[in-house]
């Protein structure tokens, strides 16, 4: 910005005239045109993510799901995913104990078990009771998974930060589980899950397949060539 704005300083105390006014004239215009399409919402607007379904078990082994929308993957290797908690869930407190969890990602079909997941806590009742959901004990990892739910993913701890309200574990993903019918010819997972609007609290389907990745940009890097 100071680079850009040099010469017209100097052609405006050289000169004195209004060449070098009229061109600051219109990098201002150009700078409000440029924020004519945004409004501020302020820092507490949250943008769409996401319903996952965090799986841990307490001290006495009791298995308990606690649906999350600060989730997502943070690193590739080795492969790890981030979740963020307040301290007060009972999850926060699990996780603490086992040194893992599991991400479940639910499919439509359970829109109401994802959404009473985060309604209550574990501490007063038990959760699977309630909605009839089958807990599995994970292979890799000391956190249960989600028979129902099409993917599960078994991860253990390997960093803990503490983030203001919330603490992000970082879990090292130790196994993907996923339903047959999610898997593709080349043992890819088809898209699956809810997106959660935290600004409005309303749920979301995945919508259809718009493109490839890593293909539908070449049209233009291409034209760069």
């Amino acid at each position: 910005m100071k680079k850009s704005l040099m010469p017209i300083f100097i052609l405006g105390s050289l000169l004195i005239n209004t060449i070098g006014l009229a061109d600051e004239t219109n990098l201002m215009k150009g700078k409000e045109n440029m924020k004519d399409n945004k409004i501020s919402l302020g820092a507490e607007v949250k943008p769409m993510a996401p319903a996952w379904v965090i799986g841990s078990y307490d001290k006495a082994g009791k298995a308990n799901m606690m649906t999350a929308a600060w989730v997502g993957i943070c690193c590739s290797k080795p492969p790890c995913v981030s979740i963020a908690l307040r301290k007060a869930t009972y999850t926060h407190t699990n996780i603490m104990e086992r040194k893992a969890f599991t991400v479940n990602i639910p499919s439509k079909n359970y829109m109401k078990e994802t959404d009473y997941f985060g309604l209550v806590s574990g501490r007063n009742v038990d959760k699977l009771s309630a909605t009839g959901l089958t807990p599995i004990k994970g292979e890799k990892v000391d956190a249960p998974y989600l028979k129902e739910f099409p993917v599960a993913m078994e991860c253990k701890v390997i960093n803990i930060i503490e983030a203001g309200s919330h603490t992000m574990f970082i879990g090292e993903i130790m196994d993907v589980k996923a339903d047959k019918s999610m898997v593709d010819e080349n043992n890819s997972l088809l898209p699956c899950g809810l997106l959660f609007n935290p600004t409005t609290r309303d749920y979301y389907g995945v919508g259809e397949q718009l493109g490839k990745a890593f293909t539908t940009g070449k049209e233009i890097l291409n034209k760069k060539k």
